[in-house]
């Protein structure tokens, strides 16, 4: 049996260990660096110390990049702000669409509905068709329809048609005195002044 050769009788160098390790292992602490001319020989070098990663210019290739993202940026904005006033203008026409198909449905009305109104007010309107006289003032009601002008209200020409005129020193301004026609209007816009008979005071 062959006995186990001892390592310092082989043949070439021993092998020798250098501990480069920056952090002590046994304290933790950050070891001192150490100067290049007390490196031992044969320690190679740090092949990313010369390296240089901060960029010196911008490629031609990322700059035509940037630049073509911008200009597709500012594309997708301007479509987006043009389909925006598309959808508000859209909107709007469908409304003023509509305002317009009650209002057209209205003046069609407006005799039958002045007809109504003479009948309730002689007391001619009773039974059925007082029933049937509510639910086509409920109708018009849910699209905005709204009946005005009332005895004792105050005249005003923006809302009132004076058909007749009176003058009574027993009031201070000018009063309906008598209702002719009602006036209706769709929200803002009056559709037809409501036609009265005013009683001024005596000048």
């Amino acid at each position: 049996m062959t006995p186990p050769e001892n390592p310092e009788e082989r043949d070439g160098p021993a092998f020798e260990f250098h501990d480069n390790r920056r952090i002590d292992p046994t304290t933790g602490q950050p070891r001192e660096a150490a100067d290049s001319s007390e490196a031992p020989e044969g320690t190679p070098e740090d092949p990313l110390a010369a390296l240089d990663f901060e960029p010196e210019g911008v490629s031609p290739e990322l700059d035509e990049a940037q630049r073509l993202a911008a200009e597709r940026l500012e594309d997708l904005q301007r479509e987006r702000a043009s389909f925006t006033n598309y959808r508000n203008r859209s909107i709007r026409d469908q409304e003023a669409a509509r305002a317009r198909g009650v209002e057209d449905v209205l003046n069609a009305l407006l005799p039958v509905l002045d007809d109504v109104d003479r009948a309730r007010q002689a007391g001619e309107l009773a039974g059925p068709f007082a029933a049937i006289a509510e639910k086509l003032d409920g109708a018009l009601a849910r699209f905005g329809v709204e009946r005005f002008g009332v005895v004792g209200e105050e005249f005003d020409p923006t809302f009132h048609e004076a058909l007749m005129h009176e003058e009574s020193a027993e009031v201070e301004t000018a009063t309906i005195k008598h209702v002719i026609e009602p006036g209706y209007r769709i929200g803002e816009r009056v559709v037809r002044a409501a036609r009265v008979a005013v009683v001024g005071p005596a000048s």
